[in-house]
This record gives structure tokens, C-alpha cells and sequence, in this order.
């Protein structure tokens, strides 16, 4: 499956650079697992993030950022067969899982409740 990661990216952070850089290292520690399970995981910032600063912008939440950044996950969910919700409070991950579900597909709350990870844990770098 080809499976979105959805957490926060900007929430409780004060939009701290990195705070927010963290939460990205933090998403991207369910894409090794999903991938070692034969899935394809996919992070909406890794597509926003290059496009957004190539758009120009200069700070979150400026025009070009939200032109690009919650968009891009959308037009991602197009081609994604689930999303798996990871970590706390996040309005743009909890719309992910809302347009997921609206478009019928599976919707996991944890790593093990995707098919092959049952028994896996999230990766750190360099584990």
C-alpha cells in the first residue's frame, strides 16, 4: 500500500524551525517499518517542503506556504491507499484522516494495525 504518514507538523511547536523539523524526524520514524513491510510511506512535507521554499516563502504560513503545503497532501491522498495517524493534536493530520475516510481508504492509528507491522516499532536514524 501506499500509505500517507499524518502527524503534526506545526502544532504546539510556535513555529519554531526546529520544533517543527523535529516533528518531521518523528513521522519519519513509521517510514521504515511500513517500507520493510512491503508498503510505499510517503510524507506530505517531503513533496511541501522543497516546493514551498522554491514558491517563495518566507515564513509558515505565509501565502505560498498555504498555497502548497496542506493541498499537496490532498493531491497525495489521490494516489494513497491509506494513512496512518501518527502522533498528538494536529487540525492539518486530523484532515487528512477525515478526506481519507471520505475517500474510502483504511485509516490506521497505530504501526501495528497496518498489514506486515504487527509487530513492529517506529525507527530512530541510525537503528
Amino acid at each position: 500500500m501506499l500509505i500517507l504518514i499524518a502527524g503534526p507538523y506545526r502544532s504546539g511547536t510556535g513555529d519554531d524551525p526546529a520544533r517543527m523539523a523535529a516533528n518531521v524526524h518523528a513521522m519519519e520514524a513509521f517510514a521504515l517499518p511500513l517500507y520493510r513491510a512491503g508498503h510505499l510511506p510517503v510524507l506530505g512535507e517531503w513533496f511541501a517542503l522543497p516546493l514551498v521554499k522554491l514558491a517563495g516563502s518566507t515564513q509558515v504560513g505565509d501565502a505560498p506556504f498555504n498555497e502548497i503545503f496542506h493541498p499537496i497532501s490532498e493531491r497525495l491522498l489521490e494516489k494513497c491507499d491509506a494513512v496512518l495517524r501518527v502522533g498528538g493534536a494536529s487540525q492539518g493530520a486530523d484532515l487528512m484522516v477525515d478526506i481519507a475516510r471520505q475517500k474510502g481508504l483504511h485509516v490506521f492509528h497505530t504501526l501495528q494495525e497496518v498489514p506486515g507491522c504487527e509487530s513492529a516499532a517506529p525507527v530512530e536514524p541510525g537503528t
